[in-house]
């Protein structure tokens, strides 16, 4: 069985399709079984638990042919950047087998020094055919405070160690020397080369798993299927672009602050330009890179546009090569996601989250049926670090917080999730938190009233509070507190987030949005409260039996029922009072419609 296929740039090939599938398929089934491995012998719970890494093989020429299906989203199709600097720094003729390469520099990397890609070459008998790669999050790479993590750093070398393109194994051999090197600048360095390990197996599970597949199929085959792989994914991505209008698209948002400069937002504008099949993601207009650790390299800046796209037009295509072919980015030096000259990354992923949300606005006026409302973008990274007093030992968590994502076009927003950026991530579980560290979780529940109100409601946030049984420093960013998660046709935004601190004998409690090692002694309670996703469509347009449900469930309290939503409850508090509900929402609609005239 034959079938002919017009690819968008190479010519027309002929090719077996159930072939075709099944190599595919096979390649991606590596990949997830390399991510499995990753999950089973990572030292760390923000691997084996949250799962915040991707695996990714490469060609010869660093272009991703498959990922694993439960990679990072902002890891998406951007390991090649950094297999490449090693190309550059070695050459392609000084790669051999058993070769195995660590990589985080900054400048060619994009992001903070704790994600850490691990790389070793391919080889069939004697000829580099691809790479496999891994980036992991490393619980420590040094610098200045536990967890190589920050809010009030200003140059990259208060964030940790750099390592770029170093051979820690040579022909299979460890390098003591860079092993050494390494495990004196790290704070738990049991825990991070262990993770290096891990990564390690996985990329070398990966290379056996690809060598035994061309050795059974050939690898002419299997070259061709890859090439077929590339131009079907850059067919249907087009096919997805011609079909929007075409012309610009702006939207704009604002950052809190930079951690460093207090009460200075960062403008954040950004285009998206649609001509015949071909987008462009527009970043020109961007704040420049800022004092701060709000900044990103110009590898993330891409990763978000490919995030983006991806996620609005293509979400089943697998992301590979050929899946951003129709892509391209303006992305001027120096800019908040084009940062240089060593700027601080260590709150990079805290930044990418509302990009990543404000291209979605842009696409939103091309698109209007396909785009949710923005979701809580808030991060909300938590670390509390110090020493058990029973083990003498260091600890230092890390985690994020879960929240309300944005309605849809026709249905309420999921809750509660992480990040646009994070996909399949997932939060540490109570019961290893409290196991693996000294914490105590008190209570977990959700803020009702947190999404934003609409025909169809934003997800809901979390507070997630602790009690702090050892003295420690802890580390918080929340972000989107000046600008919230918007809602969209008239939809509400999202309740914002916040850490609030209370210390023993208090009564009060402290509001925060970043702050670093902060010190706190035993007994000391720390909430965490996460926000809540936009609203989408008018909220009078609700139907009045979905709010008495989101009453029933705690999602919305009877008061905002009545004010936001139109929905007045009898005195039983159980039942619609429908002649009272008609009144309420007839003097929405007439305030709407006033304001719309004035």
């Amino acid at each position: 069985m034959s079938a002919v296929l017009t690819p968008a740039r190479s010519g027309a090939r002929r090719f077996d399709p159930i072939m075709l599938e099944v190599i595919r398929s096979l390649l991606v089934a590596i990949m997830d079984e390399c991510e499995i491995n990753l999950s089973r012998t990572a030292f760390s719970p923000i691997i084996y638990e949250v799962k915040d890494y991707c695996i990714g093989l490469l060609d010869s020429d660093c272009r991703t042919i498959a990922q694993s299906r439960g990679s990072v989203p902002t890891f998406m199709a951007d390991l090649g950047d950094s297999v490449q600097d090693g190309i550059d720094l070695w050459g392609k003729d000084g790669f051999a087998p058993g070769d195995v390469l660590l990589m985080n520099y900054s400048d060619v990397c994009g992001q903070h020094l704790n994600n850490v890609v691990v790389y070793l070459p391919v080889f069939l008998h004697d000829k580099l055919i691809g790479f496999m790669a891994s980036r992991a999050h490393w619980s420590d790479v040094g610098g200045k405070n536990a967890g190589s993590w920050s809010t009030d750093s200003t140059e990259i070398f208060q964030e940790g160690l750099q390592m770029r393109s170093l051979k820690v194994y040579k022909k299979g051999k460890p390098d003591p020397e860079i092993l050494r090197v390494i495990r004196h600048n790290i704070r738990m360095p049991e825990m991070s080369l262990g993770d290096m390990e891990a990564q390690i197996a996985a990329c070398e599970l990966g290379r056996q798993r690809y060598v035994a597949l061309i050795e059974k199929y050939g690898w002419d085959l299997v070259n061709q299927c890859i090439q077929a792989m590339w131009d079907q994914c850059e067919t249907l991505a087009r096919e997805q672009i011609r079909a929007m209008p075409d012309g610009r698209y702006t939207a704009e948002s604002f950052l809190d602050d930079d951690g460093v400069t207090a009460d200075k937002t960062i403008p954040i504008r950004i285009s998206v330009i649609v001509k015949d099949d071909t987008l462009t993601v527009d970043y020109s207009e961007l704040a420049p890179q800022t004092p701060g650790p709000m900044n990103a390299g110009r590898s993330a800046g891409i990763s978000a546009a490919k995030v983006a796209m991806k996620s609005a037009l293509i979400p089943l295509v697998p992301a590979n090569e050929g899946t951003f072919r129709p892509l391209q980015v303006i992305l001027p030096q120096g800019t908040l996601m084009s940062a240089v000259d060593n700027a601080a990354m260590s709150l990079w992923t805290v930044t990418i989250k509302t990009i990543v949300d404000t291209i979605l606005r842009a696409f939103a006026d091309a698109i209007p049926d396909r785009i949710p409302a923005a979701h809580h973008g808030a991060m909300g990274a938590f670390m509390f670090a110090g020493r058990n007093p029973d083990t003498g030992k260091r600890f230092s968590t890390v985690d994020s917080v879960l929240g309300g994502w944005g309605a849809h076009p026709a249905a309420d927003g999921f809750s509660p999730l992480k990040t646009v950026t994070h996909g399949d991530t997932r939060q540490v579980p109570s019961e290893v938190e409290e196991t693996f560290w000294p914490l105590m979780i008190a209570r977990y529940e959700w803020r009702t009233d947190s999404g934003g109100i609409g025909e169809y409601r934003g997800g809901l946030g979390l507070c997630k509070a602790y009690r702090m049984p050892v003295s420690g420093r802890l580390t918080v960013a929340f972000e989107r507190s000046k600008c919230a998660p918007w809602g969209l046709f008239g939809g509400g935004p999202g309740q914002v987030g916040c850490a609030r601190v209370r210390r023993p004998g208090q009564t009060n409690w402290t509001v925060y949005q970043k702050v670093t090692a902060l010190e706190v002694e035993a007994g000391t309670e720390v909430e965490l409260l996460s926000a809540g996703g936009g609203g989408r469509g008018h909220a009078y347009d609700r139907d009045p039996l979905r709010v008495l449900d989101d009453v029933r469930q705690g999602y919305v309290s009877v008061e905002a029922a009545a004010t936001d939503y139109g929905v007045v409850l009898d005195r039983s508090q159980k039942e619609i009072d429908q002649p009272a509900t008609l009144a309420r929402r007839a003097q929405m609609r007439a305030a709407v419609q006033q304001k719309a005239l004035a």
